[in-house]
């Protein structure tokens, strides 16, 4: 009899815990009356943490983001292989 082998997708967690980040960054910065893509973008090129608002934790939460990551996440998704 053959075991099945469990198979652990570690990537789509950690994916899945990025995208649940970024979602709060998002929404903190519109509350406040951001442009959201605007600033993120800005984070983004710059790594200047001073776009992402600190409201609900948002400036912490984007301190944790590895950037290449994102970027390579972002741009997967944006060609969705």
């Amino acid at each position: 009899m053959h075991e099945q082998t469990m198979t652990f997708k570690i990537r789509d967690e950690k994916e899945d815990e990025l995208k649940k980040k970024l979602m709060i960054i998002y929404d903190a910065l519109k509350e406040k009356g951001y442009n959201p893509i605007n600033q993120i973008v800005g984070y983004i090129l710059s790594e200047d943490p001073t776009y992402i608002t600190t409201y609900n934790n948002a400036r912490s939460l984007v301190r944790h983001i590895d950037r290449d990551e994102l970027l390579h996440i972002l741009v997967k998704s944006y060609i969705d292989l």
